[in-house]
């Protein structure tokens, strides 16, 4: 499958600068398989070193003698290690001691080899080690397939270029199809896996069966990597879709189980999105640049890593999501905001923030600075939307800061100047952050 990481992996291997590089990003979201298709694709040969269960490198860093441990390789796996012609890739780096530490000698000592690294929860174990080679490594993150790469996967290239080319009217010529699509994509979702099976059989059980074996290895690695936290984290897990599916999403502890608080389960939350699993928008004071200047700690919603995932965890029927609108207008428009946030991560890593109102109704779903710019958007999943919020907070709550509102929906592109509605189908078009 095409990837657009892949553009950043090949800007790494040709930068005059380069460092040992780290690929960060949640289970099953394909970064095994995309490090394998540049050492594949750019490299002579492909040196693989797989560290779960490996009795061969419970030792391989036992120091950081960079010739003993390149030494070590080539005679284990019987390869020779070449600098500008081998790629050589740590799997799962972060269960053999002293691996992710030896990154820095790598490039200090041997910087003109390719070196990769990727692990299913190296952003946990980076979270937690102190020997992390800070300003040794260089990383890159990685998400579950966007909607673009979906059409890519089902055939659809054309599609998948009209839409990064914002050709407003074509999309609005083709409104029916990319309906269509999207309502696939919210049902299959973004892991490779489940994509690759929908191209392979268009059977929803297969696909179903995908993701519920998905979702069962996140509850074991709860277990495995959790420890004293494992109930809490699950309790989080679980609670999300009934978090999503409130009017107000911001994030209620209590919510989880009567009397809960903020202090039992903050390292829990932490632990799911150092994971990659979730994504905590934060509430912001004012929509000012930059948004991190007036960000409040104590108030934020939680998004899962895939809409996909989150059908299944809210056990919606795939008839429900595949045929008609209910995808849409369903959960309260829960899977769309899900899916908003996933493309605005996905295309871009750009993280959005959220603004409410204390005992007031008024709502702005999302906050995102872009290019310099404020843009409060305004996300619904239907056709018959009104822009009341949002016409309010720009012309009346901020009229100072000019801001310019983006509404996202089923319906065309328009441009009523002080906002512009784009159709949900063409996030990456109004936010494409992709480089020649």
């Amino acid at each position: 499958m095409e990837r657009t990481v892949y553009h950043k992996l090949l800007a790494w291997k040709d930068a005059p600068e380069r460092k040992p590089l780290i690929l960060l990003g949640a289970r099953q979201v394909g970064k095994t398989y995309i490090l394998k298709e540049l050492g594949h694709r750019e490299f002579q040969n492909l040196v693989y070193v797989n560290c779960h269960n490996n009795a061969f490198v419970e030792t391989l860093f036992r120091d950081f003698e960079i010739q003993r441990i390149i030494h070590a390789i080539e005679v284990n796996y019987e390869v020779k290690i070449e600098p500008g012609r081998t790629l050589l890739f740590f799997d799962e780096i972060q269960e053999v001691p002293n691996g992710i530490a030896s990154l820095k000698y790598f490039c200090e000592d041997l910087r003109s080899l390719h070196v990769v690294a990727a692990g299913s929860l190296l952003g946990l174990a980076l979270s937690e080690d102190e020997s992390f080679p800070v300003g040794k490594v260089n990383t890159i993150k990685m998400y579950p397939m966007t909607f673009t790469e979906f059409l890519l996967a089902m055939n659809r290239k054309q599609l998948c270029d009209a839409i990064l080319s914002a050709d407003w009217p074509l999309l609005h010529t083709l409104h029916d199809l990319l309906t269509e699509m999207l309502r696939q994509y919210y049902f299959v979702g973004g892991m490779p896996e489940a994509v690759g099976k929908w191209v392979e059989t268009s059977d929803p059980k297969v696909v179903r069966q995908v993701q519920a074996d998905i979702l069962q290895t996140y509850y074991l690695d709860f277990g495995k990597h959790g420890k004293t936290m494992i109930h809490r984290i699950r309790q989080v897990w679980d609670c999300i879709p009934a978090q999503l599916a409130k009017e107000n999403k911001k994030f209620i502890f209590g919510a989880i189980r009567k009397g809960a608080r903020a202090a039992d389960y903050e390292a829990a939350i932490q632990w799911l999105v150092d994971a990659g699993l979730v994504y905590k928008v934060y509430r912001v004071s004012t929509p000012k640049y930059p948004l991190k200047f007036y960000k409040d700690n104590d108030a934020f919603k939680i998004y899962l890593l895939d809409c996909g995932l989150l059908a299944l965890l809210s056990d919606s029927r795939p008839q429900d999501m595949l045929l008609g609108d209910n995808a849409f207008t369903e959960f309260k428009g829960a899977y769309t905001e899900n899916y908003f946030l996933q493309e605005l991560v996905g295309i871009g890593d750009i993280q959005p923030y959220y603004y409410s109102k204390d005992n007031s109704q008024l709502e702005i779903e999302f906050l995102v600075q872009y290019d310099g710019q404020v843009f409060p958007c305004e996300v619904k999943a239907e056709e018959n939307v009104k822009a009341k919020s949002l016409r309010t907070f720009v012309t009346n709550e901020f009229p100072e800061l000019s801001l310019h509102g983006l509404r996202f929906s089923m319906l065309p592109y328009v441009n009523q100047q002080w906002m512009e509605n784009i159709p949900l189908s063409g996030i990456e078009g109004r936010f494409c952050r992709h480089e020649d």
